[in-house]
């Protein structure tokens, strides 16, 4: 059986951190107010001029050195990203052109937080079945382009980042013990869609809007629908929840998380957490999550890691992979 290995990862962040002693300075917030609803302590802000494709840019790099192979290798590239540059065209084509990428095709995922868990579908779909060998998948947003800076029920909780992977074709024997994706399941629900959203659009107002939430609903769905989506993928694999070595989730609020867990009986500890240094980073969550639990020796090769994520929409989903 052929499935879908990462064979790289990397990230990037901009160099701009702003800490919840700052965001106090002005809006009407406090660090412990954020940190005691949300877990989160910092978060980074891209400057002006640097925009979505120059942080996917710098997490493609990154993972394609860890990978050890160069761009002319590649098949594809696909970028989840709710903040892209320009209408069109699409991030990934930008990516793309940089890389001097001048074969294969490129284009972009919109499932808002639970865009990389789709392009992790995608590819895995698109390597199967012999469409691509070598996919290089990117999780990309400049969140803070879209928030409303007054609204500090909001603006506490987003940054900006990258994270990407490399994914290449990798004969397995077709059970659980092979190297690579295993299962994903994806979901949505668009009657949902008015609890999490941006008022403005192409076709409505012609400008991106601003983000709009509600916190309370949005947190109770979150958490049976990602809970849901960890038994689902379990279940494809016919395996207990409690086998999984790691979870790698969307960074949305340390509650979430927490309250995940506890639903599932999963031990804390084997729960990777980074919202409090990164925030809520949309589609660039999960993959910066995974490059950090990477980097710092928790994920090993042979790790079984259950990567899910909750998003506008609502979309949901979960992908299950042998590291």
């Amino acid at each position: 059986m052929i499935r879908a290995r990462v064979i790289g990862s990397g990230a990037f962040l901009p160099d701009n951190v702003v800490t919840n002693d700052e965001l106090a300075k002005k809006v009407d917030t406090s660090d412990e107010w954020i940190r005691e609803r949300t877990g989160i302590r910092q978060r980074y802000i891209a400057p002006q001029g640097q925009n979505t494709s120059d942080l996917a840019l710098g997490a493609a790099r990154a993972a394609l050195a860890d990978a050890g192979i160069d761009a002319g290798e590649l098949d594809m590239v696909i970028v989840a990203t709710t903040t892209p540059d320009r209408t069109f065209p699409s991030v990934a084509t930008m990516v793309q052109s940089r890389l001097g990428m001048s074969r294969g095709a490129a284009f972009d995922v919109q499932a808002v937080c639970s865009g990389f868990i789709y392009g992790l579908s995608l590819a895995d779909s698109l390597i199967r079945t012999g469409q691509a060998r070598t996919i290089l998948l990117i999780g990309a947003e400049t969140m803070s382009r879209v928030l409303d800076w007054t609204d500090r029920t909001t603006c506490v909780l987003f940054g900006d980042g990258a994270g990407a992977v490399v994914l290449q074709a990798h004969a397995g024997h077709g059970d659980n013990e092979d190297q690579g994706i295993l299962n994903t399941r994806i979901f949505s629900d668009g009657r949902l869609q008015d609890l999490l959203h941006t008022d403005g659009g192409v076709s409505s107002t012609g400008s991106a809007g601003l983000l709009k939430m509600q916190g309370k609903e949005v947190f109770k769905h979150a958490v049976a629908n990602i809970a849901a989506a960890i038994e689902a993928s379990a279940a494809a694999a016919g395996i207990p929840v409690s086998a999984v070595d790691w979870f790698v989730p969307h960074q949305a609020n340390q509650r979430i998380l927490d309250g995940t867990a506890r639903k599932l009986g999963i031990d804390p500890a084997k729960v990777v957490s980074t919202v409090a240094f990164h925030g809520n980073t949309s589609a660039a969550s999960v993959p910066l999550a995974l490059v950090t639990a990477v980097q710092d020796g928790r994920i090993k090769r042979g790790d079984l890691v259950l990567l899910e994520a909750m998003g506008a929409g609502f979309t949901w989903g979960a992908c299950l992979l042998r590291w």
